[in-house]
């Protein structure tokens, strides 16, 4: 029967400083990101085209999943964020992820439609 190599501690300082860096996070936010952003294309139909693009859309719903937050939590978690790092992108509101979830699932339900051509 093996048994488990036990592992003395010599450098508490640098165990310490290796425990404390579990808890940090790290983002950054591309240049490419930046310029998409806003949504630059027009829908050609009435009223208002929309104001984000599905990268921010898709960026905040990350957010939202991986830190498991309420959609108005994760609007404040982005703007502080951003805040923070010094960039000036306005944020989705949250009613407008819970908009494009509901749609996106309206079609993640849905059955799949087969597409043929003929001709």
């Amino acid at each position: 029967m093996k048994t488990k190599a036990q592992y003395k501690v010599r450098n508490w300082n640098a165990y310490d400083a290796a425990l404390k860096l579990r808890g940090s996070i790290t983002f950054w936010v591309n240049e490419e990101i930046i310029e998409q952003w806003r949504n630059q294309q027009k829908t050609g139909k009435k009223g208002a085209s929309n104001y984000y693009s599905d990268v921010a859309i898709a960026t905040m719903g990350t957010i939202q999943s991986v830190f498991h937050l309420a959609g108005w939590l994760a609007e404040g978690f982005l703007e502080s964020l951003f805040m923070l790092m010094g960039i000036e992108l306005a944020v989705p509101d949250h009613s407008t992820l819970i908009h494009f979830v509901q749609l996106q699932n309206l079609f993640l339900n849905s059955p799949p439609i087969n597409l043929w051509y003929s001709g």
